[in-house]
């Protein structure tokens, strides 16, 4: 039987994602869209059924014969679209501020990105399990990089085809921290841990240092963080590297006020204030931030531990799972959530430059919504094969 804790978690996120895709848009779909004030709720809540049918339908499957087929389907699927987008008449796709992320089929917009990171999750769980042991005392750096060579070579690529070609460096992000903690629970070192952290860290500088717009970004969000961090270091030291004369970043600024307004138990459903044009994507990338002003940190509280179950529920489901396969993409599926939740909460605090990743079940889209939905009903396939352990 599937895991039901894993489900009805994922159903009640779900439900709150639809909630508040209706009570934070109503201003901007009348006032600003001049349409409905249900119609992000209603495409929402179509993805919403689309999704927990998906969910239910793979539960049901037998993950032997169809989690590769599904598996590799995402991965190849998806990373032929994102390699072809660019190369598709404009109708077909969407282009925002230069970037082309969105492909557009029969009225709605597909990101071939989201479904690349569950299918390249199933990949890496497929291939660690092939060629990264236990022993690697009895290999040296290079026999280990060796192994993982082809891996981070499909690493490179996608940070190409993701954060060079769609200007989209957040999802690397998650992509790449999962893909180093998971080479390490296949069985690698900490020495290959200790080189993935230094390559990662170093591709992301050079991506950073060639892109004006990335370094603004870095820039606006220092400006707003660095009395908070520069708080502990010493007077001399904090003189030296306090920066003036910068923007502030208006989209985290209003984010603060707005979990500021909300107190601990919120204005009320419905009541908020900087979804009316001050805090723009309030249901997408600031969803956190809405919700804290509507039902307070009360209720952001009880979300977080909604998704502490869910993750902790997930790896539980990994660690019991009889197949290595099975274990690393269940460890990489509660990885790719958590990255993205923390990312996304600690960005719109401050804490983080803003990566524009959305919150797993709660911001508005259909993409993300239709990847995790994949995502959670193949370890729910999975969950029916776990072993007990006392």
């Amino acid at each position: 039987m599937p895991d039901r804790i894993i489900f009805f978690s994922v159903i009640i996120l779900i439900s709150i994602g639809v909630i508040f895709s209706y009570s934070l848009t109503t201003y901007s779909t009348v006032v600003i869209f001049s349409t409905n004030e249900y119609n992000f709720a209603f495409k929402q809540l179509i993805f919403a059924v689309l999704a927990i049918i998906i969910i239910w339908t793979l539960s049901r499957l037998d993950a032997d014969k169809w989690l590769s087929i599904i598996g590799f389907t995402l991965f190849i699927g998806s990373f032929i679209l994102m390699a072809s987008m660019y190369y598709l008449p404009s109708s077909m796709v969407t282009e925002v501020g230069g970037a082309k992320r969105w492909i557009k089929i029969f009225g709605f917009s597909i990101a071939p990105v989201e479904f690349f990171k569950v299918g390249f999750v199933y990949f890496l769980a497929w291939s660690f399990s092939r060629k990264v042991t236990h022993n690697p005392n009895e290999k040296t750096l290079f026999d280990e990089i060796k192994i993982l060579a082809p891996h981070i070579a499909l690493f490179i690529l996608a940070v190409f085809l993701i954060a060079v070609l769609q200007n989209d460096l957040g999802q690397v992000v998650v992509i790449g921290s999962t893909l180093i903690i998971l080479a390490f629970l296949a069985g690698s070192s900490f020495r290959v841990l200790g080189t993935f952290l230094f390559s990662a860290t170093l591709i992301f500088f050079i991506i950073i240092v060639f892109s004006v717009h990335r370094i603004q970004r870095i820039r606006s969000w220092w400006m707003e963080a660095q009395d908070w961090f520069l708080a502990i270091f010493p007077d001399s030291i904090a003189v030296k590297m306090r920066m003036t004369g910068g923007d502030e970043p208006y989209q985290v600024g209003q984010s603060l006020n707005a979990i500021h307004n909300g107190g601990f138990f919120g204005t009320g459903l419905g009541n908020g204030n900087f979804k009316m044009g001050f805090l723009g994507e309030v249901h997408t990338d600031f969803v956190l931030a809405g919700i804290a002003e509507e039902l307070g940190l009360f209720f952001i509280a009880i979300i977080i531990l909604l998704f502490i179950i869910l993750i902790q529920r997930i790896f539980r489901v990994a660690n019991r799972s009889k197949s290595r396969v099975h274990f690393l993409f269940n460890s990489g599926i509660a990885l790719i959530i958590a990255f993205a939740f923390i990312i996304n909460s600690y960005g719109i605090t401050g804490l983080f430059p803003i990566k524009g990743i959305a919150v797993p079940f709660l911001s508005y889209g259909g993409s993300g919504l239709i990847t995790m939905a994949f995502a959670i009903g193949m370890v729910l396939m999975t969950s029916k094969q776990i072993r007990d352990k006392k």
